[in-house]
């Protein structure tokens, strides 16, 4: 069934079930990339040093603790998008990368290039479907959006930029603390790193302007 066949509430939880399977899909990619991790995982990183507990604990302690921010400040934020990457994110991401391990398994310096572009420019589309598609989003994602449209802060993109190198400063200030070396610093904080922290917020409102809310149009233009 075409997206622009579906009522507005069909194509807001379709838009929503495919930009969270996209954004895991992404994931893998830059994963596989091996050029640092998003900003967000820098922060887990660095708090995975620190933090002597199994890092599967430790990932739903911090996003239980950002969905507590969600719930105080902007309970609008959390819904069926919000559940689904909490509980398939991951998987969806785990299956990508072993099919890539399995096709490529060493791959060359150039299609990891590719893997970082495509990883970057897939993620962002597929925030800007979910996160436009207004079902919820992820308890990272909250943060930024509730500073921008709540309280009025800045821009959205501006914001993002501000929260995703606070999380890498952070991450890398809290890893060291943990007793972390300074050679392992690149393991996740590398080039992805700096990309994705200074143009996912501006690619991610280019992407909501030309494609997702587009396809949120009244349902009498459908």
């Amino acid at each position: 069934m075409k997206i622009g066949k579906l009522n507005l509430s069909g194509r807001r939880i379709l838009m929503s079930l495919c930009g969270v399977a996209v954004c895991a899909v992404a994931v893998g990619f830059f994963k596989k990339a091996a050029f640092g991790v998003d900003p967000f995982q820098s922060l887990m990183s660095g708090l995975d040093q620190l933090i002597p507990i199994p890092f599967g604990t430790l990932y739903v302690i911090v996003n239980a603790v950002l969905l507590l921010f969600s719930l105080i400040f902007n309970r609008h934020n959390i819904g069926i998008a919000t559940f689904i990457n909490l509980f398939l994110l991951g998987y969806i991401t785990q299956f990508t990368l072993a099919a890539l391990d399995r096709w490529i398994p060493e791959p060359a310096l150039w299609i990891r290039v590719l893997f970082l572009a495509v990883g970057i420019l897939v993620l962002c589309v597929g925030s800007a479907l979910y996160m436009t598609a207004d079902m919820g989003v992820s308890t990272y994602d909250s943060i930024a959006i509730t500073m921008a449209d709540k309280w009025k802060l800045g821009k959205f993109q501006y914001i993002r930029i501000t929260t995703d190198v606070c999380c890498v400063v952070l991450g890398i200030v809290v890893f060291l603390i943990g007793g972390g070396a300074w050679a392992r610093v690149p393991e996740f904080v590398g080039p992805g790193t700096v990309i994705t922290a200074f143009f996912m917020g501006p690619l991610i409102e280019f992407f909501n302007v030309r494609i997702a809310r587009p396809l949120l149009k009244s349902e009498k233009q459908s």
